[in-house]
């Protein structure tokens, strides 16, 4: 017996119950999907009910990436320190509490606090995942393993966004306050299931020689990360790519309300790019090998500005393809980002905790910009036109820092 966990823990990603932990981290991120796409389809509701402009429901929904971008970094620490097992657990407990806790809210502040608390939730799981996946993967099976999980929050994503409406929300009489409870309950339940799957002995054995290992101080581990550029650079893409991904995911139903369709059309509608994200997260980052990631991330990128300015052409084949193209850019970009930072040059999977850190304390300042920007612009020009320009430029600035800030200097190095 010892033998077999000696051999695990020397060399965890050929033991089949890397498959059981790679369940497990789904799961999480499941319910990590579910929460955090609960209030885009009730923005409605939930402005009527505590009297919230578009702008101040902005806020709301980028309360918790504002949180994340100060715990980010701690949390990567942190992670380092008691496992990520024990991370995730706590994360989930945090979830489920952010949850309950949006259900008591009365006004806007009890409302932001309460989503707030999510952010100290969201950074242990997002560090979490690919540290976990570093350790018991690696080549190809680390990629296609990535693409798994990232489905847990996509399909989350779909459940929420075309359910809520359709169902959940009637279910309870039209009180959103009993979904996101409803949503809170399903959130505790995944954190038991993985506590069990975790507490499986190889996991154990995996965490014991982590810890055993000699650590170095964290900030020489912050200084040599920020000194390799294409750290840097990865970092800075973050916030384009958050930014997309946050402001469309959190304002979507109501851009395709503002085409004219009905909340439960505009919810059925806004799951679509989630579905076309989960068979894109299953195949785009296994293909994504590092002689093409490039190229396919750039891809992603022309995608990503496409679907911002077919959203503005309205109902149509033409809001179809945007559906598609932003499903299949949202699901796969943040994945094949994190595979350039966890493989660059001194991160691996010793150091993913950190560079995770950094990588979502940056990414969620995008976070938390596209959501509120996107409010805040509607408020000014009373219509979604003007931030799905912005959206289009951000794009474009990712498709520049792509070319310029890694794929030159590649092929530079390579001479």
């Amino acid at each position: 017996m010892n033998q077999t966990i000696d051999v695990a823990a020397a060399d965890p990603t050929q033991h089949p119950y890397r498959w059981a932990m790679l369940f497990g981290v789904w799961l999480i991120y499941f319910a990590f999907g579910l929460t955090i796409s609960a209030l885009a389809p009730m923005v409605g509701p939930i402005t009527h009910d505590l009297g919230l402009s578009h702008g101040a429901m902005g806020t709301v929904l980028g309360a918790w990436p504002f949180i994340y971008i100060g715990a980010a970094v701690p949390c990567g620490i942190l992670l380092d320190r008691i496992g990520a097992r024990r991370a995730l657990l706590l994360a989930a407990m945090i979830m489920a509490a952010s949850g309950l806790c949006r259900a008591m809210a009365v006004d806007h502040l009890s409302l932001f606090l309460a989503v707030g608390i999510f952010g100290f939730g969201g950074p242990l799981i997002s560090i979490g995942a690919p540290k976990i996946i570093a350790e018991w993967f690696e080549g190809k099976e680390r990629g296609f393993a990535m693409g798994i999980y990232i489905t847990g929050p996509a399909i989350g994503g779909i459940l929420s966004l075309s359910l809520t409406n359709a169902v959940v929300l009637p279910f309870h009489g039209g009180d959103w306050r009993m979904v996101v409870t409803d949503y809170a309950a399903i959130t505790a339940a995944a954190g038991f299931i993985w506590l069990l799957i975790a507490r499986h002995a190889e996991a154990r054995a995996r965490e014991a020689a982590e810890k055993a290992a000699p650590k170095r101080p964290q900030i020489e581990i912050f200084r040599e990360l920020m000194a390799n550029p294409v750290v840097r650079v990865i970092l800075a893409m973050s916030v384009g790519i958050f930014f997309f991904n946050h402001g469309t995911n959190n304002w979507l139903p109501e851009i395709l309300k503002s085409t004219g369709m009905s909340a439960v059309d505009a919810g059925y509608w806004a799951a679509l790019p989630t579905m076309v994200g989960v068979l894109g997260s299953l195949t785009i980052p296994r293909l994504a090998t590092p002689e093409r990631r490039g190229a396919i991330l750039g891809g992603l990128f022309v995608l990503a500005g496409l679907c911002t300015l077919l959203l503005q052409l309205g109902e149509g084949p033409g809001l179809i393809l945007a559906l598609i193209f932003q499903g299949l850019a949202r699901g796969s970009m943040m994945t094949i980002a994190l595979l350039f930072l966890v493989e660059a040059r001194g991160v691996g999977s010793k150091n993913a905790g950190s560079a995770g850190g950094l990588f979502f304390s940056a990414a969620e300042i995008g976070g938390v910009s596209g959501p509120v920007a996107i409010g805040v612009i509607h408020d000014m020009t009373g219509g979604f036109t003007v931030s799905l320009w912005v959206l289009t430029g951000v794009c474009a600035l990712l498709l520049l820092g792509l070319v310029f800030g890694i794929q030159r200097p590649a092929a530079k190095a390579r001479v």
